[in-house]
């Protein structure tokens, strides 16, 4: 695969509504945003969040959580392959999902739902062992996916260790 500066296409709207794939692997048309478009899709989940949590059991929302990454899988192996890089910036479903995850083992309220998200935001930009190593080394949909798995349980592991201090 190429870098993004070589990109097969350049991916818009047209290119998004093009494919489902494309569609849901940019995050709804969040990841077009030109700066920090993991950012803008890593926001999705939380209208996601609120409208799910409170309609779905917690098997039902875990089931849900573990579809969701199946078909990240597949949507951004597509979409990498339509665009010729693995793992283009503007493809958030990985943030998504992930965001999803910390937010369902989130305690309640806006300022834990806060942290979650600047401690996700934070692992998902810095990579800090192992996730730079699978960032770097696992390609494909799979790849893509992971890393950001790897950084909500980064986010989560902090979020227990404060609300074990706090609380």
């Amino acid at each position: 695969m190429t870098t993004s500066d070589e990109l097969k296409v350049v991916p818009d709207w047209k290119f998004l509504l093009s494919h489902p794939a494309h569609f849901l692997s940019f995050g709804f048309g969040s990841g077009l945003a030109r700066k920090a478009p993991g950012t803008f899709g890593t926001l999705v989940a939380f209208p996601m969040y609120w409208y799910l949590a409170p309609r779905l059991s917690d098997a039902l929302f875990i089931f849900v959580l573990i579809w969701a990454f199946a078909i990240g899988v597949w949507v951004c192996e597509i979409t990498g392959r339509a665009l010729g890089v693995a793992d283009h910036g503007g493809m958030v479903w990985d943030e998504i999902v992930a965001m999803l995850l910390v937010l369902f083992f989130t305690p309640p309220g806006w300022y834990w739902q806060l942290l979650a998200f600047a401690l996700f935001r934070f692992f998902d930009i810095i990579k800090p062992p192992p996730i730079r190593y699978f960032d770097s080394n696992w390609h494909g949909g799979l790849g893509v996916m992971f890393d950001d798995l790897l950084a909500a349980g980064y986010a989560l592991l902090c979020m227990a260790a404060i609300k074990s201090i706090l609380l």
